[in-house]
């Protein structure tokens, strides 16, 4: 699949090496190759405002949120807005119609049957039916469309999980590991039935082996921090209408779309090339990411006791220790953000310099590879959530830092 992206991109001897790597593995394809215009056509980022709600001065109960960092819409415009404020209570799932009048809230902190211990993230599916990844009960919670509990799923699911768009319980995700050889695959998973089947639809590039091995006098909480890479490209993936995927996974500017069994048959390419990682840039990011570890907040209910304080103490040494011996890719990748409007238009947020404090240009592009226009720099954030009909939701914060969730609807002519 790499190959599609050497004839106009002047690759760098790092992306060479990945080219000439997927080249004796993957086969030359029959693939339709979209070379996009080189110059940006601006789209007005000025959306309608369908609703917000929350804030520090929400006079709703229900609209005070704590920490709201996931949210889903249903296929009837229905928001699912997971607030979510740790290993406490507190915890719940707030749902709201097309309009931001509340409609149900379920899911509670607890230890009985559905109830959370520290829910990490979430996905809707377009029926309303909810999974939620909890790290504590070591599994996946589903609830139905009315909100009731249904099962807790044990089996490992992928991360960067996605609603398929076809099968009513299909799940699209990326591995967690490096199961292929050099392969990021893309898993399709089926929890139609109690047992869970999954089947891998693409292998994507992995730019590097996650399976380094232990190293020599590690203690066991070390060993389960992983290194820190500056600038590696991630598998960045969307489900389409028809049931196909887009996905890029390098630091070329190359979206690879699949037909509905896995197979790429069409990249869409830009000439732009990836900012290079200077000295002064690999400085910033390793300070910012030190910042980040340093001051993390250790949340939960009351004084943690010996033990548990001492691995979290131990965990945050091993991570501040993997940051400050971090190696870095010789590139920022230039997409940073890929995701699909329901009618299958993709958003294509591209990079800024690191450590900028405004959202990259975004590019909205048919799947067919008929490019839309551009969002302007600093104008839009990537919505955190695509609906039926337009809707688009992000998650903000107002002055007292709670959050605020906002939904706009995207002019139909460029959905």
């Amino acid at each position: 699949m790499r190959p599609q992206r050497a004839s106009t991109m002047h690759p760098t001897p790092w992306l060479a090496a990945g080219f000439l790597a997927m080249l004796g593995t993957t086969g030359l394809q029959a693939q339709e190759v979209v070379d996009l215009p080189a110059e940006d056509r601006a789209i007005s980022a000025d959306f309608e405002v369908v609703f917000r709600i929350g804030s520090a001065g929400a006079e709703a109960e229900w609209e005070q949120f704590t920490s709201i960092g996931h949210l889903g819409f249903d296929g009837a415009g229905n928001l699912r807005m997971l607030d979510a404020p740790g290993p406490e209570p507190g915890t719940r799932i707030v749902v709201v119609d097309a309009a931001g009048r509340l409609v149900d809230e379920f899911g509670r902190h607890g230890d009985g049957p559905g109830e959370f211990g520290m829910p990490m993230s979430m996905v809707v599916w377009p029926d309303g039916a909810t999974l939620v990844e909890d790290i504590m009960r070591m599994g996946y919670h589903v609830f139905d469309p009315a909100g009731d509990f249904d099962r807790l799923v044990r089996e490992e699911l992928g991360r960067n999980m996605r609603p398929a768009r076809t099968g009513s319980r299909a799940l699209l995700g990326s591995s967690w590991d490096d199961p292929a050889g050099g392969r990021r695959p893309i898993i399709r998973y089926d929890l139609s039935s109690d047992e869970v089947n999954s089947r891998p639809l693409v292998d994507a590039w992995m730019p590097r082996s996650t399976n380094e091995g232990r190293v020599d006098g590690a203690t066991e909480v070390e060993d389960l921090v992983s290194s820190e890479w500056g600038f590696e490209p991630e598998l960045l993936l969307d489900a389409l209408p028809s049931g196909a995927i887009a996905f890029s996974d390098s630091s070329a500017y190359a979206i690879k779309v699949t037909d509905p069994s896995g197979e790429v048959s069409r990249v869409i390419r830009r000439s732009i090339q990836p900012m290079p990682v200077t000295e002064a840039i690999r400085r910033a990011e390793r300070e910012r990411r030190l910042e980040a570890t340093r001051n993390r907040p250790v949340t939960g209910s009351g004084e943690p006791n010996p033990a548990a304080l001492a691995m979290i103490n131990s965990f945050l040494a091993a991570q501040e220790a993997e940051v400050e011996s971090m190696r870095f890719f010789p590139e920022v990748p230039v997409i940073e953000s890929l995701r699909a409007t329901w009618e299958g238009t993709l958003w294509v947020q591209r990079s800024t310099e690191p450590g900028a404090g405004e959202p990259g240009p975004i590019d909205l592009i048919t799947p067919d590879g008929r490019y839309i226009g551009t969002i302007p720099r600093g104008r839009l954030a990537m919505p955190d959530a695509f609906g039926p009909d337009g809707l688009v939701a992000f998650i903000e914060k107002d002055e007292f830092d709670v959050p605020v969730i906002t939904v706009r609807r995207i002019p139909a002519a460029i959905r």
